[in-house]
């Protein structure tokens, strides 16, 4: 039993967002302090096999922590400490938002899931983008999520987008446009060939790079297949599938399941898994798979499925703070019992 296991239960006892506002203070408590590297010694796994080459940065090892944790860039030291390959933070917006109105975040604990419309809270581009250049940066990559302040009309999309990643340029490793927020107005409508188009190329036009897209899993197919079709016309150098889904499986069985918002979690693993190996087999760049990663064998089959790294996000609230360090450790395991001389190895090995 570990201090989680102690503290899971207590925590629990508080509504969603509460919980993790209180997880997310503690973990600004130990940064920059000798409690960060005592977690960094307790929970990094170290091993040459785990590390991965992708749109031009080094991860130590393939499993990072999703856009939502640290959404305003306060703790990615103390999240990296934890054992994590990479911590992407935002959703950024430029201008500082709200979001929508509490409670936004229900835990579904029978499906090891969440439901969020939280609807991009954050202290805007500005803010972010400063405490991004003044703060100690963790050694592993740090991305930037950049999404579409609320109300900004579709029309201004890409001239609001150039101005948050332009705030956060010089603090960041790589960008993710986030065209496929289910949880905030006129996302849907970014998701269109013209549209995000437009948002794309003038994060090109900006210098962006590495710049990848965030794509949902509620798209069709075909819109799929559009989108990475402007992948490969603007030279992106990544697909980060997926996001949350607005649809609810018939599996759910929690009362929460009907809430509003989008879903993540152990439900969507499957769907997730299968839309990584939908896109790795339609481009030739890098492939971040998220959704449904709680365990070695989860971030495991994305990879096989062609997944360079991995992301995760909801496992967290479940598992705890052990969680990088139990997947990386399994992964050796796998990686092992295969015949795989490393990560990159197993990448797309059931395509």
């Amino acid at each position: 039993m570990d201090a989680y296991d102690v503290a899971r239960p207590l925590l629990f006892r508080l509504d969603a967002e509460t919980a993790h506002d209180i997880v997310h203070r503690g973990l600004s408590a130990v940064q920059r302090t000798p409690v960060e590297r005592l977690l960094a010694r307790r929970y990094t796994v170290t091993d040459d096999r785990l590390a991965v080459d992708a749109f031009g940065q080094s991860f130590p090892n393939p499993v990072g922590v999703a856009a939502g944790f640290d959404k305003n860039a306060e703790v990615p030291r103390a999240v990296a400490a934890l054992g994590f390959g990479h911590v992407e933070v935002g959703g950024v917006t430029a201008e500082a938002q709200p979001g929508n109105p509490r409670p936004r975040m229900f835990r579904l604990a029978s499906d090891r899931a969440i439901i969020n419309r939280m609807g991009l809270n954050n202290q805007g581009a500005d803010r972010v983008g400063r405490r991004l250049r003044e703060s100690a940066l963790p050694d592993v990559p740090v991305g930037v999520n950049l999404a579409k302040s609320e109300h900004t009309p579709t029309e201004e999309a890409p001239a609001d987008y150039r101005y948050t990643y332009e705030r956060v340029a010089d603090g960041a490793d790589f960008f993710v446009v986030n065209v496929s927020c289910p949880n905030s107005e006129g996302f849907r409508d970014l998701q269109n060939r013209d549209e995000m188009a437009a948002i794309l190329g003038e994060l090109v036009d900006a210098g962006a790079e590495p710049l990848l897209v965030k794509l949902s899993p509620d798209l069709p197919e075909p819109a799929i297949e559009t989108a990475l079709d402007l992948v490969d016309e603007l030279d992106l150098d990544g697909v980060v599938a997926t996001n949350t889904t607005t649809e609810r499986p018939d599996s759910l069985a929690h009362p929460s399941a009907g809430e509003a918002g989008g879903l993540s979690g152990a439900p969507i693993e499957d769907r997730a898994t299968e839309m990584v190996r939908f896109v790795a087999e339609r481009v030739d760049v890098p492939v971040v798979g998220v959704g449904g990663v709680g365990t070695a064998e989860d971030a495991y089959r994305k990879i096989r499925a062609g997944a360079s790294l991995v992301q995760l996000y909801t496992a967290l609230v479940y598992e705890g703070p052990a969680l990088a360090r139990d997947i990386n450790e399994g992964l050796l395991e796998l990686l092992e019992r295969d015949g795989f001389d490393s990560v990159e190895d197993a990448v797309g090995a059931d395509r």
